[in-house]
């Protein structure tokens, strides 16, 4: 069917994105990289879709621009943020509840499950090139949005660099700038800005992925984000657990004074 073919093209191109890092993978003997290749997976989906799709005009304009901001940005940062370190402890516990044949199960346990979200999560960007209707006040509505969660998140991100290349924080917890607020202000801010990419299908006519941005919150707070980076923190570091007690986990707030 014609109407498949961009999407089914996207999926194509994502997967042997994920082949290809997988590969990499096997040689680096660490699995991390696929938090590089993560925003790549959407860039090249909505590249190709956009191809495919033959999308044109003021919004598939702006979806592709949004899209490529954030996912150089994000991918050059998880990129250097993991240069030269060993592979994520997250991935180290998947690979030992998995061997042997780790090097093989993490071709569709790693790779291609994160493709194959990364596809599905992708599909407001999809909604969006599609669409014909003109740019309207609900695409402007949501360019706002993505441009607010965009600079949260970029933002958030900057000061826990800076933290990290500290070495009076070893040890310590970062309860300043925007962590003050909130204990995952990437995380809130990554929320935010794939919102926007759904109100800017929604004007489109893509109301109907409304469950992706939905999905990429539940991830962030009850997956892969929130709920797997505190599993154990409190143990590893005492200090957070007060940090925990007066801070909200993922929407802004002021913090909560000791009764």
């Amino acid at each position: 069917m014609p109407e498949l073919e961009a999407p089914l093209m996207a999926l194509a191109a994502i997967a042997l994105l994920a082949v290809l890092g997988w590969a990499l993978s096997l040689a680096k003997r660490d699995v991390s990289i696929v938090d590089s290749l993560w925003p790549l997976f959407f860039l090249l989906g909505a590249l190709v879709y956009a191809a495919f799709a033959g999308a044109a005009g003021p919004r598939a304009l702006l979806l592709l621009a949004l899209v490529t901001i954030w996912a150089l940005r994000l991918g050059g940062y998880l990129t250097w943020r993991n240069w030269g370190e060993p592979e994520d402890r997250r991935y180290q516990a998947i690979r030992a509840r998995n061997e042997p044949g780790f090097a093989w199960k993490s071709l569709y346990l790693v790779f291609g499950l994160q493709a194959l979200l990364a596809w599905v999560i992708a599909m407001p960007l999809f909604a969006g090139l599609s669409g014909a209707a003109p740019l309207g006040a609900v695409d402007y509505a949501g360019a706002v949005l993505w441009i607010f969660g965009f600079a949260f998140e970029t933002i958030a991100d900057s000061q826990l660099a800076r933290f990290k290349a500290d070495p009076a924080s070893r040890g310590r917890v970062l309860d300043s700038g925007l962590w003050r607020y909130t204990r995952h202000p990437n995380y809130f801010g990554e929320a935010l800005l794939w919102w926007g990419f759904f109100l800017i299908a929604l004007a489109a006519g893509g109301g109907w992925t409304v469950f992706a941005p939905i999905l990429m919150t539940v991830l962030l707070l009850k997956v892969s984000g929130v709920a797997l980076l505190e599993k154990d923190i409190g143990e590893r570091r005492p200090e957070y657990r007060a940090y925990v007690e007066r801070t909200n986990a993922f929407i802004p707030g002021r913090p909560r004074t000791s009764s």
